[in-house]
């Protein structure tokens, strides 16, 4: 595998590892050609009555993103424009995996525990306006929304509300 396939992959482990841990199912749609990579659905609970779903783009990336409170990802247009979309049935949302850039520094595995390295950040775009960007938009995913097994009940919770992200 190339490195962007690796972070593909990369990605993909980390969205399995927090969705299994906070016991929610995940889909993957055939073709992507609506911006999902990923869906993610409750089964029908005392909590998750309306079996709420969420879709999501998935990036990954390794370059320096990081600012003091936000993570800046330049987003293709068509994503852009697919994400922000008011008029859906299914939330969507923006997920970036930030990685280290040594990939040897990407896990680590003892007796004991297995770490990866570093974590993921998400944003919901509902409603966003248009953009006159021809390629990509610079989108600020804010820090404190990491997708940790806690935000990812939370964020399910509100769309079972029939609120959005």
């Amino acid at each position: 595998m190339d490195i962007n396939q690796r972070k593909e992959k990369f990605g993909e482990a980390y969205l399995r590892a927090v969705a299994a841990v906070a016991g929610f199912t995940l889909y993957k749609p055939e073709v992507d050609d609506d911006s999902v990579d990923w869906g993610i659905a409750a089964r029908g609970t005392k909590l998750f009555r309306r079996r709420p779903r969420v879709e999501l783009q998935l990036k990954c990336t390794a370059t320096d993103v990081l600012r003091d409170e936000e993570l800046h990802y330049d987003l293709s247009v068509r994503n852009y424009e697919h994400l922000r979309e008011r008029r859906l049935l299914v939330p969507r949302i923006l997920v970036v995996v930030r990685l280290p850039t040594d990939i040897g520094h990407w896990l680590e595995q003892t007796e004991r525990e297995l770490a990866l390295r570093h974590c993921a950040y998400w944003v919901s775009l509902h409603g966003r306006e248009p953009t006159a960007n021809t390629r990509t938009v610079r989108i600020a995913l804010p820090r404190l929304q990491v997708l940790s097994v806690e935000e990812l009940r939370m964020l399910m919770a509100t769309i079972n509300l029939g609120d959005s992200p």
